[in-house]
Parts: structure tokens; C-alpha cells; sequence
């Protein structure tokens, strides 16, 4: 009984560590960029340039 209280104990104490660290993966995940219309995201300047046609 002891060595499962043991054990519950220490799953619910690492369980937010964990969640943690499955998280955002140190914020390198990058949002979607949503342009006016006629113009397309430059992913080299990370801006919206104008379509030009």
C-alpha cells in the first residue's frame, strides 16, 4: 500500500512537468500570416507584397 501511494504521489507531481515539456516546444512554432486580398506572404521578408498580374 505504501510503495502505490509512493507511486501515485510522484505521477501526480511530475504530471504538470510533463505537460509542460509536450507544451509549445519552446515557442518555435510559428502562426499562420493572413493577407489582404491581392497580395501573397513573403516568407523571405515575412510580409505581404501585392500581386502583381
Amino acid at each position: 500500500m505504501k510503495i502505490t501511494g509512493i507511486a501515485a504521489t510522484l505521477a501526480l507531481v511530475l504530471a504538470p512537468v510533463f505537460a509542460v515539456a509536450e507544451g509549445c516546444g519552446g515557442m518555435k512554432e510559428q502562426q499562420a500570416m493572413s493577407c489582404a486580398d491581392g497580395s501573397n506572404f513573403d516568407h523571405a521578408t515575412g510580409t505581404c507584397i501585392p500581386v502583381s498580374t
